[in-house]
């Protein structure tokens, strides 16, 4: 299929160039009776020649300049653009096939990838390349995809990919708005349907004032990271965001300053269409439900549909057991009316009558299927502590919603380290708070295979971790993972995952800031037959899953009683106006409020102390010359405390060590473990340059063992310090263990903390002085530092 395929690019570009004469030469490669690359008809009017030289545009975004340009490179691919911004440089191709795929829905796959190259560095794997996915790959995957889906025709059944290539990374400028800008400018350049371009910016907020794709130093100071993927005319694509409790007000217009900004970037991708004279390609088909097969549908079924959505004494599954009866007898009378008609042709015209009768229940009856009103949250029920052994827990119910939440403390040596290119494009090294999302197939009575996390559950657990990351104290002394399992579904769990996660690090006792609550709004609108301009619109409050599936927004909202730390905004319209984004968050911020007061009658405020099964962390005072000791050699003793007590230990710095302990009686035994290896300790205060009697103990090859004192550990005299004379081992000079030598001391190694001893010095004519001290200088646990002892004389 490559073969055929790069075949049929080769002779498209030869019959744009010479015509007939390459058509013949083609011919006569092609068997007998087989037509001449009968696929060149489905591109229609695009099977002309390719873009000639590359073509650029430059435009100001945020008071700064980015180019946009396509042509010279990846000229194979339907379209292909490179968007530069700074020393950041990023290359999208768009690639559709021209043969419908058998699947019922658009097939788009976006591909973000971070190559190590364009950030200087080599992957830190075995394998020294790039494998698979990142985290941030997936995430930024996900966004490029919200922004360039809803502006593909309805019906677009086509194989799509969208591949982001990283060509250069200046560690200054973030190049996931690059690929959304890049995406765009691709589409809009190729021969793909595509009713684009679109632009993206991400707005920050430094000091109060709004900018336009700050650079890496100027996000880690902003309390606001928000992206703004525009259409044509100011209308709103997707929007993105994290913030730290942002006022509403500011909110709004940070989207309206971002969304005027893209204008700019459409511009600029218009421009470069227009000079390439792009022409669209003619599809062989959009699977679109024939209109007399959709009134026929209308006609059997639309009276029973109007029942079922009207009566609110049904729930998600006898509603949806109801529908698809209605569904299947329908389908039946279709098949014996049109017996020609393709099976998607059937069932795509129940989906539109079904579509139809929801919506206009809700725009002209102002009517939902669960008997409430628009504006109407569903029953909520909270639970926390509801294992005793767990660190904090909690179960969030709204409607048909179920969440069971779940903390657990562990060491800061258990936070998420960034691969090295993260690191080198976002700068963030590592995080101690982690929120993860699971929905297994149970939650919505399906089956299915539980397998790895996929790229829905990493996007929700994204979404609820944002929102409640700014409440997290920065200095807290455990890295927290959240857990979020869906044990039953029917609209919004990822905002019943922040609600219920809110919940759950109160109930363990995490000093929060403020309580998160989370809400989703719809939209159902009506748009004219003509130009696709909304005329009519209501908003709806905490969406069903079938809102949801039949609607045309889900917006999603968290955040405390102040302000807003998250949102997510997904269409399926082409662009809704800014009025609609600023009503959804009023609506939504009405919601929030309420949430939290349901939330609060449960738990207001976090726990003043963690629960006694929780972990402990303690400090130890190790002073340099007892620093082998405690280690030991090989650092045994540490492998040993850790292996036998389940603690981890991690050095602060050079003289402080912090202990974790998953258990109060781990740091118990943690402690008789270090008592013991210490309790010998006691070493006598010696004076710099005086000479003592040591008493050898081993035999090495490189030295003898010797002690000063009974209590002391044997320290190494090498054979460099043993005589004047060079020697190779002990046995040389006569040395043998319990013997008994003379040894000048010289203080101790500044980096280890090993004594200093020369027993080769004494052979020379020296003074010697002997001072006896008794005073201690012992590892202490709990984190007071002791205090320098007085000599005795």
């Amino acid at each position: 299929m490559a073969a055929a395929t790069s075949c049929g690019r080769a002779a498209l570009g030869a019959l744009a160039r010479d015509g007939g004469g390459a058509a013949a030469r083609w011919r006569r490669l092609l068997p007998p009776g087989r037509p001449a690359l009968p696929w060149l008809c489905a591109r229609g009017a695009a099977a002309g020649p390719k873009p000639g030289p590359g073509r650029a545009v430059t435009v100001e975004v945020g008071g700064r300049k980015m180019e946009l340009s396509s042509g010279k490179l990846a000229k194979f691919a339907d379209g292909s653009a490179v968007v530069q911004l700074g020393d950041t440089a990023v290359m999208v191709t768009a690639v559709s096939k021209t043969r419908p795929s058998p699947s019922q829905f658009m097939p788009l796959v976006v591909d973000y990838r971070q190559k190590a190259a364009a950030a200087g560095r080599i992957p830190t794997n075995y394998l020294r390349r790039e494998l698979g996915s990142t985290d941030k790959e997936i995430l930024t995957s996900r966004v490029i995809d919200r922004s360039i889906r809803p502006l593909f025709p309805a019906g677009y059944f086509y194989d799509t990919q969208i591949l982001c290539n990283l060509l250069a990374v200046d560690g200054v400028n973030d190049p996931d708005i690059l690929a959304i800008n890049g995406a765009s400018a691709a589409l809009a350049l190729s021969d793909i349907p595509w009713n684009g371009p679109i632009g993206a910016v991400r707005v920050g907020l430094v000091d109060g004032e709004t900018v336009i794709n700050p650079t890496r130093k100027e996000m880690a100071s902003s309390t606001l990271n928000l992206v703004v993927a525009g259409a044509a005319q100011n209308q709103v694509v997707m929007l993105e965001a994290t913030a730290e409790n942002i006022l509403q007000q500011d909110f709004c217009h940070a989207i309206k300053v971002g969304v005027k900004q893209t204008q700019h970037i459409i511009q600029g991708i218009q421009q470069l269409v227009k000079e390439q004279g792009v022409v669209k390609r003619t599809v062989q088909k959009l699977f679109i439900a024939p209109e007399e097969i959709v009134e026929l549908a209308k006609k059997l079924a639309s009276n029973k549909i109007y029942a079922v959505f009207t009566d609110s004494s049904h729930d998600k599954i006898s509603r949806d057991e109801a529908i698809n009866k209605i569904r299947l007898e329908t389908e039946e009378q279709l098949k014996e009316k049109f017996p020609e008609a393709e099976p998607y042709e059937i069932m795509e015209s129940f989906n539109v009558v079904s579509k139809d009768i929801f919506r206009n229940l809700v725009l002209n009856e102002y009517r939902r299927c669960d008997g409430r009103d628009l504006t109407s949250l569903r029953d909520i029920k909270c639970e926390v502590n509801m294992f005793k052994m767990l660190h904090g827990s909690a179960l969030f119910q709204r409607g048909q919603t179920q969440v069971l939440c779940t903390v657990t403390f562990d060491s800061l040596e258990s936070s998420v380290k960034s691969d090295v290119i993260s690191t080198a494009v976002s700068g963030i090294k590592e995080k101690n708070f982690m929120l993860h999302y699971e929905f297994p197939p149970y939650a919505t009575n399906e089956i299915g295979k539980v397998t790895v996390m996929n790229r829905r559950e990493l996007g929700h657990g994204a979404l609820a971790e944002r929102a409640l990351k700014p409440v997290i104290p920065q200095d807290f002394p455990f890295t927290i993972r959240v857990t979020s399992e869906v044990l039953e579904s029917n609209g919004s769990s990822s905002m019943a995952s922040a609600c219920g996660g809110s919940l759950a690090l109160m109930d363990a006792g995490v000093p929060v800031s403020n309580a998160v609550a989370g809400v989703a709004i719809g939209l159902v609108t009506k748009c004219s037959q003509g130009k696709g301009d909304i005329e009519d619109y209501r908003l709806l409050t905490d969406i069903l899953g079938i809102e949801d599936y039949y609607g045309d927004m889900d917006f999603k909202m968290a955040g405390t009683n102040k302000g807003i730390t998250a949102l997510q905004v997904d269409l399926k319209l082409p662009g809704i106006p800014i009025k609609i984004v600023v009503e959804a968050i009023q609506q939504a911020t009405a919601a929030k409020r309420e949430i939290l007061q349901i939330m609060n009658q449960t738990l207001a405020k976090p726990r003043p102390n963690r629960k006694e099964s929780g972990p402990v962390v303690e400090t130890i005072h190790v002073p340099l010359s007892k620093r082998l000791r405690f280690v030991g050699p090989g650092a045994y003793n540490l492998k040993k405390l850790q292996a036998q007590t389940g603690v981890t230990v991690s050095q602060l710095d050079e003289e402080t060590y912090s202990v974790f302990a998953p258990t109060p009686g781990a740091m118990h035994e943690a402690r008789e473990f270090i008592g013991e290896i210490c309790k010998d300790d006691q070493e006598v205060n010696l004076e710099f340059g005086a000479i003592y009697t040591a008493t050898i103990t081993e035999i090495r090859d490189s030295g003898v063992m010797v002690k000063l004192y009974p209590n002391m550990t044997p320290v190494l005299l090498h054979n460099s310090q043993l005589d004047q004379r060079k020697i190779k081992h002990p046995s040389a000079l006569g040395l043998e263990v319990g013997q008994e030598i003379q040894v000048k001391y010289f203080g101790r190694d500044p980096t280890d903390g090993r004594m200093r001893l020369s027993r080769k010095i004494l052979q020379s004519p020296a003074s010697s002085s002997l001072k006896t001290l008794t005073d201690k200088n012992s590892i202490v646990l709990g984190g007071a530092v002791p205090q320098t002892s007085t000599p005795s004389q």
